[in-house]
């Protein structure tokens, strides 16, 4: 299969839904002989904020000249940057030949690998074969039963716990956070943000069950700047540097300051341009974060607000997180088939805020038309699938779901 196949052939697995267990992961790990060779590991579950804490170990670890292994989801533009070594994302050759490979070894497998099995799977690869001497695996949804909790880590980090996935991870923080805990294994050391009380009491009774020491983080990085807007990034950072000291790894003060003045982590509010800030809050708790950003950076000044969210997320939550900094709010049909209807968005917001108008439209370049003739900053938001398509008609690019149309 060439690039444009297998990821074809890759995207078809979703059929097949999500199915968190370890049994398939662990088999490809195996037949696959895939070997780390002692690499540290360091894992990652939370709710918000776990894609920018791996970012900035892998920054800082980067400016100490170590060779590392990143792995995150989801992805924006393209799916290469799931999976970087070193910075770089894997190439279209390496992707199409793994690729090929496992779905060879795969075709008669019952039940059938997964696509984030697969893609995991394809992760671990290319970092065996680059032989990184650092691997950073970001989980895709809770920990316990993810595909990356195959891997022994060095140590499990646990960012800021909310509700998100309720459909499989439960309706309650207490049952959200077992999953999240799920990461912890025995006497490997844990970092973990400070927690809603019902998330840390699960947190405190799994590592104590695994004889797990735990290093809650409260204070906040504030020696050197960072690249990454917002007061929440001063604990994203303070939380990469504990879990690099918990993993033993040596890092000099000298590399923690370049690695958090160079972090890139697109769409965490990202300044565009002038004029345009795009971030990827797709939850309640995320959404009231960026609206503190917002405040910090820009205090009163209200905001034309450009919105889409996916249909199983709480709209209603998001909504109301953004309403008091938006001025005026516009609705794009975005190509997702997991997008919230304009409409139903518009009626949510005409309950919460009638005076801040409305409007639906037809694309995303229909709103950005419309946004960019009004005085005011534009904020994109609700959905990192939704930041992805922005940023690829921003920049001129395919967006991802184009990018193994035939």
């Amino acid at each position: 299969m060439n690039y444009r196949e297998a990821l074809a052939w890759l995207y078809s697995l979703q059929r097949f839904g999500i199915k968190l267990g370890l049994e398939n992961i662990r088999r490809l790990i195996d037949e696959l002989h895939v070997d780390l060779a002692g690499a540290p590991v360091i894992h990652v579950a939370g709710t918000n904020g776990k894609g920018s804490v791996c970012a900035m170990i892998d920054s800082i670890c980067r400016a100490q000249k170590y060779r590392t292994g990143l792995f995150t989801s989801p992805h924006l533009i393209t799916f290469r940057e799931r999976i970087r070594v070193s910075g770089e994302m894997i190439s279209e050759d390496a992707v199409a030949a793994a690729l090929t490979k496992i779905r060879d070894l795969v075709a008669n497998w019952e039940p059938h690998p997964t696509f984030f099995e697969i893609t995991t799977a394809l992760a671990l690869q290319h970092f065996a074969a680059a032989r990184i001497d650092i691997a950073i695996l970001e989980t895709g949804m809770g920990g316990r039963l993810d595909a990356t909790n195959a891997v022994q880590s060095h140590v499990a980090v646990i960012t800021p716990i909310d509700f998100d996935h309720q459909k499989w991870l439960g309706d309650t923080l207490e049952q959200i956070a077992n999953e999240k805990a799920g990461i912890i294994k025995l006497k490997v050391p844990v970092v973990s943000a400070p927690q809603l009380p019902q998330a840390e009491q699960v947190i405190l009774a799994r590592a104590s069950k695994c004889k797990a020491p735990i290093h809650v983080v409260s204070e906040r990085y504030g020696q050197t700047p960072i690249a990454l807007h917002g007061a929440h990034q001063k604990q994203n950072a303070a939380i990469a540097i504990a879990a690099l000291r918990a993993a033993k790894i040596d890092i000099k003060d000298s590399a923690i300051a370049r690695g958090l003045l160079t972090v890139e982590w697109p769409a965490r509010f990202q300044r565009w341009d002038k004029q345009v800030i795009t971030d990827g809050a797709h939850n309640p708790a995320a959404a009231r974060i960026l609206a503190e950003t917002w405040r910090e950076n820009f205090g009163d000044q209200r905001v034309t607000l450009i919105l889409a969210i996916l249909s199983d997320k709480d709209l209603r939550g998001i909504c109301t997180a953004l309403a008091p900094i938006a001025d005026f709010v516009l609705l794009p049909k975005i190509r997702s088939e997991r997008a919230a209807d304009p409409e139903a968005l518009a009626q949510i917001f005409s309950t919460i805020t009638p005076s801040v108008p409305c409007s639906i439209t037809a694309s995303v370049a229909a709103a950005f038309e419309l946004a960019r003739v009004r005085p005011h900053p534009i904020l994109l938001t609700g959905s990192l699938h939704f930041a992805g398509e922005a940023l690829a008609y921003l920049q001129g690019k395919p967006a991802a779901f184009e990018e193994c149309a035939q």
